[in-house]
């Protein structure tokens, strides 16, 4: 049990530490945002309270000293500036490797540093020394708002009725409940009632249970989730409820209406007492009726008291913002999905059998019930698939820090950009995705960049910009990573080529081929072996694990403007919708998603021996690829008319000639073996419900061959 507990504390400690980064350097660029601030010292707060629960001392000490400083600056005491987000980013760091483990008298040696800094950076304040100008000017304006209730409203104070019944086991895991209800006192004004009815005789008391359980009544400028917060690394088995209390403003509560409030008490009951003569008060009255229990109305008074406190400070108004609903949620391992994932994929493939069989033995019922699974079965694949979707902004955050680094270390000045992070992708790819970007952006701010001086003689903005952008196509993401740069040098990039004995010398290759030089093995156009790769070291493994994906890496630059990489990458590796078409005696696969239209294969010319040509399709000119000779068959009978698929490749369309559509199909997607991973053409394969494998066409790297046959 402690195990568990310990890793629910570690996976909620290592996301608090991702999103401080975020934090951190959002702060950078707006110092003044008191929201960020704030933030910041509530996710020090958190996990400073929630290791020192679970025993983590050191991380709990070393913690407090950043919260204590960042107390300072949310209260005014102290500015943010660039020595204090670079010093709490290196801390951020340092509890990071705490949480791995370490426990060195380096580790150490590396707090003691760290909070020494931290006092020595704060001492000014601390020491009662002046404040800078600027602070003085911010809080200035800062009053000048609160006089002007237009330029900003005032944070309004809300009731919540906090409702914690720890588990009787909760001792054992290390955690101390007290230390919850005293951090919700300090939130606000708080009213607490301790139950102690659970409590056995002496003789039969365990010192290792907790029998104790808490309502509190608690009025805070501190929203739900902050509030909940504090719960947030409770065992499964303990039960908390947050409950927004509504206050009337003629500061009548009455009772009644407080166990109603609380579902304590039914109207039918309450009507009932009412009608009767009661010389005794109406609480009195329901617990020797056994309506409610004595500690519902122990409660419930308490209640009373605390709202009548606070009813003449409290104002409503019709317009006041709601809290937000919550979505409970549940954290379930990335194994599992997986699993669940294969599961439904194989479901997937049944059904195609299923299908299959009831076509043929053509029994009505049979049918329908085909029919039907397919439907359930369909609804299935798409929720698994969404719980294994996430925004790919989840890895975009993390590359802020590294451009912040990269910059420092090389003396220039750069913005990351991010644009279209919502944009949703499945979480395998996702991780595949990590390592690639991270190589592609140190190498846009080293080799990309310019310095600011050489910038300013080009006349650019000496602050360069990075922008990593995604987007939706089809079923597919467009992930760009741009840079204001210098741009490819083309002649550099094909001397070096040549040089590496890469190329021929003599070739006449185009702008295109010239940038796709940099993704061949060993190239590199680095003068000299830095800490950060020059562009082009190991693009190759790039290349290469892009295309583990079954996505695809294009370059586009713009002398003395830029470089754009483009990289497209499938929306998942899972499961897709294609359309089954048959080339010779054989059935393939075609990704429903980049499919425009269908038509009758009429080519211009009599064009037969050739590969790729032109088509005429309703009246626009598009090439095409011919499979049939493409895939070389020639044992199998010409069909007398053929069908040409027009896909879409990026912004263009091509066509691809079959020999017969036969229609839509669920795919589950199988990797090809060691053996057939270079065919060009191909992406993957699949089982069909007679249990014969079809394969899956890769439109863009037909594109390519297209490409290649027209430049040659």
């Amino acid at each position: 049990m402690l195990d568990q507990i310990n890793e629910v504390f570690f996976e909620e400690a290592n996301e608090l530490l991702e999103s401080l980064e975020g934090h951190l350097l959002s702060l950078e660029e707006n110092p003044d945002n008191k929201e960020i601030i704030s933030a910041v010292f509530r996710i020090m707060h958190t996990i400073k309270g929630s290791a020192g629960m679970f025993g983590f001392d050191a991380i709990s000490k070393f913690t407090h000293e950043v919260e204590n400083t960042f107390d300072a600056v949310r209260n005014g005491v102290a500015p943010v500036t660039p020595e204090l987000i670079s010093l709490t980013l290196k801390s951020r760091d340092h509890i990071l490797d705490m949480l791995g483990g370490a426990d060195s008298d380096e580790t150490k040696a590396e707090s003691e540093t760290l909070i020494n800094e931290f006092k020595e950076l704060m001492k000014p304040y601390r020491d009662g020394g002046a404040k800078p100008a600027e602070v003085t000017q911010e809080q200035k304006q800062e009053e000048g708002k609160q006089e002007n209730p237009s330029a900003k409203e005032e944070k309004e104070a809300t009731t919540w009725r906090i409702s914690f019944t720890p588990s009787p086991t909760i001792l054992c895991n290390g955690t101390r409940p007290s230390l919850m209800v005293h951090e919700l006192a300090e939130m606000g004004m708080a009213t607490i009632i301790l139950f102690c009815k659970n409590i056995p005789p002496l003789s039969q008391i365990d010192s290792t249970s907790c029998y104790l359980s808490w309502d509190i009544i608690l009025t805070t400028t501190h929203t739900k989730e902050e509030i909940q917060d504090v719960f947030i690394f409770l065992d499964e088995s303990s039960i908390v409820k947050v409950e927004k209390i509504n206050i009337d403003e003629d500061e009548n509560h009455k009772i009644g209406e407080i166990l109603l409030d609380r579902k304590s008490l039914s109207h039918d009951d309450l009507n009932e007492i009412l009608t009767q003569q009661k010389p005794k008060p109406l609480g009195q009255l329901l617990v020797e009726k056994n309506i409610i229990s004595s500690e519902n109305l122990q409660s419930a008074l308490a209640e009373q008291t605390h709202l009548k406190k606070v009813a003449t400070e409290k104002k409503q108004s019709s317009s006041a913002q709601q809290s937000q609903s919550q979505h409970s949620s549940i954290r379930v391992s990335s194994e599992k999905l997986d699993l669940l994932i294969n599961l439904v994929g194989e479901m997937v493939t049944f059904n195609s059998r299923l299908e299959q069989i009831s076509k043929q033995m053509n029994i009505p019922a049979l049918i329908t019930l085909s029919e039907q699974s397919d439907r359930y079965i369909l609804s299935l694949r798409d929720t698994a698939m969404d719980m294994r979707m996430l925004p790919i902004g989840t890895i975009f955050t993390r590359f802020r820090r590294l451009v912040h680094d990269l910059a420092a270390d090389l003396h220039k000045n750069i913005e990351l950009v991010t644009e279209g992070a919502e944009t949703e992708i499945d979480k395998t790819v996702i991780e595949k995705l990590n390592d690639p970007l991270i190589h592609m952006i140190r190498n846009s701010v080293d080799h990309g960049i310019e310095s600011p001086e050489e910038r300013i003689a080009a006349g650019k903005n000496p602050q360069g910009t990075v922008t990593l952008s995604a987007r939706h196509a089809g079923a597919f993401v467009l992930i760009t990573i741009s840079d204001d740069g210098k741009g490819l040098n083309k002649e550099k990039i094909y001397e070096k080529a040549i040089e590496r004995g890469l190329v021929q010398p003599g070739t006449n290759p185009t702008d295109s081929e010239i940038y796709e030089m940099i993704f061949l093995p060993g190239f590199s156009t680095a003068e000299k072996v830095s800490s950060v790769s020059g562009r082009g070291v190991g693009m190759d493994v790039v290349k290469r694990d892009i295309a583990a994906l079954s996505g695809s890496v294009s370059i586009e630059s713009r002398p003395g403007q830029g470089t754009d990489f483009i990289l497209k990458i499938p929306l998942t590796l899972a499961i897709i919708e294609g359309m089954m078409v048959q080339i010779g005696s054989g059935k393939y696969i075609i990704p429903l998603a980049n499919i425009a239209e269908c038509i009758e294969f009429k080519p211009e010319h009599d064009e037969s021996d050739r590969i790729c040509s032109h088509i005429n399709a309703r009246g626009e000119f598009l090439p095409y690829i011919n499979m049939r000779k493409w895939f070389d068959i020639s044992d199998e009978p010409m069909p007398s008319s053929q069908q040409v698929v027009i896909v879409h490749d990026q912004d263009s369309k091509m066509g691809i000639v079959v020999d017969k559509v036969i229609g839509n199909h669920q795919t589950v997607i199988k990797p090809l073996g060691e053996l057939y991973k270079n065919i060009e053409g191909l992406s993957g394969a699949t089982i069909l419900g007679d249990s014969s494998v079809a394969l899956i066409l890769d439109v863009f790297k037909l594109s390519n061959v297209i490409r290649r046959t027209q430049a040659g």
